[in-house]
């Protein structure tokens, strides 16, 4: 039985990784397109596909990456999450020896590299906490199938596999907006939630959860807004959309414009994005800002992600010592119904 005090516990923050330079936007974009929770098809078909599309999208990549600096800057910005999350966890289980790990799903620290560091580590005990709010078969579900396939060592392990409605990463994201609220003054502005893209199959064929997560956690931050005293006018939107899949709606260009159509400003929320990277730094601040410009859409706004804001930070720790008193996989949280046939409590319970 493992002690309650003195254990070796290891916290595995999981992510998508992004290229770290110009050299490493076509492997990462290959390792991306040849995950077959993006591209469902048998291997000798997905991954000549993936070299495809990697060779063919590489140039517009290193564009985008090149307005960022040439590189992503979602590693840095995890280290930094870790780093807190370390401290908070210090702070929690001050008998204890806690490290956080990070495992990127498609660049470095690459999940198998990961998982042989938390081995040498030696833990007593693991918890699985991806960052992603919301789950989804596309983000968490894809990192946590392969950290199962390739982790080998020591320790008790449990899975934190959503916290949509989490407290303090839904107080985090209130407080974003109530800051760009006041920049916006009495100006009329509308709260767009910006949620990255799935197609539309996933949810009505595959019974992923996401959709309905998303829409979980934009009512708490609304209802907690309102607590705060504001009451605003919002809506949901999707970004990111590639390929000729119908993917859900309405997109956050045609929420823009909607948004001008109805003589409003745009204050936008990333509410699936933790950390700052190509999706935010590039697609809303800059070609979606100049969507909005070009629509009449003023004031722009853009809500900063939550980073290592101290309530998200401190949801985090909460969600980690949770987990720590059970096994298997659940949410932390309120915000999952556990009713999607994709949702990995609806699997473990079929298995028992």
């Amino acid at each position: 039985m493992t002690p309650l005090t003195g254990r070796r516990i290891a916290v595995v923050l999981f992510n998508l990784g992004g290229p770290d330079d110009q050299a490493t936007v076509r492997p990462f974009l290959f390792n991306l397109f040849n995950d077959p929770a993006i591209i469902g098809l048998p291997g000798p078909v997905r991954t000549p596909l993936a070299r495809l599309i990697a060779s063919r999208r590489e140039k517009a990549a290193q564009a985008n990456y090149a307005l960022m600096g040439g590189g992503s800057p979602l590693l840095p910005e995890t280290r930094r999450q870790a780093a807190a999350l370390e401290k908070a966890l210090a702070t929690r289980l001050p008998d204890d020896e806690v490290r956080a790990f990070i495992a990127m799903r498609y660049w470095n620290p690459l999940t198998e590299e990961t998982a042989a560091e938390v081995a040498a580590f030696g833990p007593d005990e693991i918890v699985l906490l991806p960052l992603y709010p919301q789950y989804s078969t596309t983000t968490s579900a894809s990192s946590l199938k392969l950290w199962s396939a390739v982790y080998g060592g020591s320790g008790d392990s449990r899975t934190v596999c959503c916290y949509p409605e989490a407290y303090g990463w839904i107080d985090a994201q209130a407080a974003a907006v109530v800051g760009k609220l006041g920049e916006a003054g009495d100006r009329p502005v509308r709260v767009l939630f910006s949620a990255h893209g799935i197609p539309e199959k996933l949810v009505s064929g595959k019974g992923d959860p996401y959709q309905e997560q998303v829409e979980s956690t934009v009512g708490a931050v609304v209802a907690r807004l309102a607590e705060l005293g504001r009451t605003v006018d919002h809506a949901i939107c999707y970004q990111s959309r590639v390929g000729p899949l119908k993917w859900l709606g309405p997109s956050t260009p045609e929420a823009l414009a909607q948004a001008a159509r109805d003589g409003k400003g745009a204050v936008v929320v990333p509410i699936a994005f933790v950390s700052e990277h190509v999706e935010t730094l590039v697609e809303l601040d800059i070609e979606y800002r100049e969507l909005a410009h070009e629509l009449g859409v003023a004031p722009y706004l853009r809500a900063p992600t939550v980073s290592t804001a101290a309530p998200f930070i401190g949801a985090l720790a909460d969600a980690t010592v949770n987990a720590l008193g059970r096994t298997g996989v659940a949410p932390y949280g309120p915000g999952c119904r556990g009713e999607w046939k994709a949702c990995p409590c609806q699997a473990e319970r079929r298995a028992e």
